[in-house]
């Protein structure tokens, strides 16, 4: 399955996107947008699956990856969720499935509540729902605003970044009840990833941030339409499936293999496919 690449352009400048698969008269197009802090390129894998049977679009969120930066010094969901209308128009798409991963759940979320003609289902991979408490302190300690150093420390502190977040959940909270059991990414996964938030230095903050001040527990039960709630084995993030489910109006819940175990990429994306197309 070859990955297309391109840019469209909205007033906060250029959004670069894949897209893979073919469009197809009974399926509609899916709509995929990624966890923080990085870019839709760790969706690649998801994105080959998928595109078996639909055409699939994946942005980079405005702040993130190749992606120009929001306009807003804090910009809430209600932008980003208005933000992915527009892109949805640069492509000339009327009407679409949804996933989100995570940061990307929150702004699915808030896509199909102010823009509900323009979404049919939805898919929340991992999606955090914390407490007041968590709220407060992820605001405070997840996401520092970065920038350039003379003695090129962000270089550093983007490396550990995201070595951190593979060793605890929240990474912050390096004490052993919050390690988690799962091997270390390899390095070169890790690179990837890192030169991407190096990219998005002074603004991958932002989508974050709007995610932790989401009022996703007031919000969610506004969907009209079917949410499937999800998460993979790995993912801290879990406790979001049923906190989530429960207010839903319609639509399920599982908890799916991960992609890091032999068959669990294929098994998690049809999941997905068989719930979005039923």
């Amino acid at each position: 399955m070859l990955i297309d690449r391109g840019f469209i352009r909205l007033d906060e400048g250029l959004v670069h996107y894949r897209m893979c698969g073919q469009a197809q008269a009974s399926r509609l197009p899916l709509y995929m947008i990624h966890a923080s802090p990085a870019s839709a390129a760790p969706l690649v894998p998801l994105m080959t699956e998928f595109g078996q049977t639909r055409v699939c679009y994946a942005p980079d969120t405005l702040g993130n990856g190749d992606s120009a930066g929001p306009s807003p010094d804090a910009p809430d969901m209600d932008y980003y969720g208005d933000s992915v209308a527009r892109i949805l128009d640069k492509l000339k798409l009327d009407k679409v499935d949804v996933y989100g991963s995570h940061t990307g759940a929150h702004i699915a979320c808030e896509l199909a509540i102010r823009h509900p003609s323009r979404v049919r289902k939805v898919v929340f991979d991992g999606i955090g729902m914390f407490t007041p408490e968590d709220r407060v302190d992820f605001l405070k300690n997840y996401a520092p605003e970065m920038k350039p150093d003379v003695f090129g420390m962000q270089y550093t502190w983007a490396w550990h970044f995201i070595r951190d977040q593979m060793l605890h959940f929240p990474y912050f909270r390096r004490t052993p009840e919050f390690r988690r059991g799962e091997a270390m990414a390899p390095p070169e996964v890790l690179h990837d990833i890192v030169l991407d938030v190096l990219k998005g230095l002074t603004t991958y903050h932002k989508g974050y941030r709007a995610a932790f001040r989401h009022q996703d527990f007031e919000r969610i039960s506004l969907i009209q339409c079917p949410v499937f709630c999800v998460a993979s084995t790995d993912d801290p993030l879990q406790g979001g499936v049923d906190r989530a489910h429960a207010l839903v109006r319609a639509g399920a819940k599982a908890i799916l293999p991960s992609e890091r175990v032999p068959g669990g990429l294929q098994k998690k994306a049809a999941a997905i496919m068989q719930f979005i197309d039923a």
